[in-house]
């Protein structure tokens, strides 16, 4: 058995020794404490780097998203109307063919109040759609942007660039030509 002496010079010694150990854990960490610093400095710039290089990724993926989607609005606006227009342009001949046989002389009978009737809708269908009829009667003024020049008399009464006769009926939806009206024009 250990005696108290010896105990007590045991617990001096593991005292003594403690400190020295923490004293040389804590001389460790000043020494390469700056290594640490250097190391955790080079990789504080390849961290920045990093950081930019994905945020210009997601600030052009962002700017690209923002494109689609104004482009995506776009045409979802203009998908309307040309559809209209085509839907449109489908029934044009059947409107020519109705006004031609309309335009034949003949007898008041029940089947010509029957195309008359026909003539009829389809001008209020036409006008539901907002299509209108382009103005291109006798001595209207030639507008190229309205009209198709397919024939040109030479007709000293009538001043230049006006229309003579319309050989078709040209029509439009607001701003948009569905059909250009062809006439005849004077020089």
């Amino acid at each position: 058995m250990m005696d108290k002496k010896e105990r007590n010079e045991e617990v001096e010694q593991s005292q003594t020794e403690q400190p020295q150990a923490e004293q040389s854990q804590t001389e460790q960490p000043q020494t390469e404490q700056p290594q640490a610093e250097q190391s955790a400095g080079e990789s504080g710039d390849e961290a920045k780097k990093k950081y930019d290089s994905l945020n210009e990724k997601y600030l052009r993926t962002l700017a690209e998203y923002d494109n689609y989607r104004k482009r995506s609005i776009r045409e979802r606006e203009s998908i309307y109307p040309e559809a209209r227009a085509d839907a449109a342009a489908a029934f044009l001949p059947v409107m020519d063919n109705l006004e031609r046989a309309l335009g034949i002389e003949t007898e008041r009978t029940p089947f010509y109040d029957g195309v008359v009737l026909v003539k009829k809708q389809m001008d209020e269908v036409f006008a539901k759609l907002g299509i209108e009829a382009i103005e291109a009667g006798q001595g209207t003024a030639f507008d190229p942007e309205l009209h198709n020049a397919v024939l040109h008399v030479e007709d000293e009464e009538l001043g230049e660039n006006v229309i003579v006769q319309e050989l078709q009926k040209g029509y439009k939806m607001g701003e948009r030509i569905i059909r250009h009206s062809m006439v005849k024009v004077a020089n």
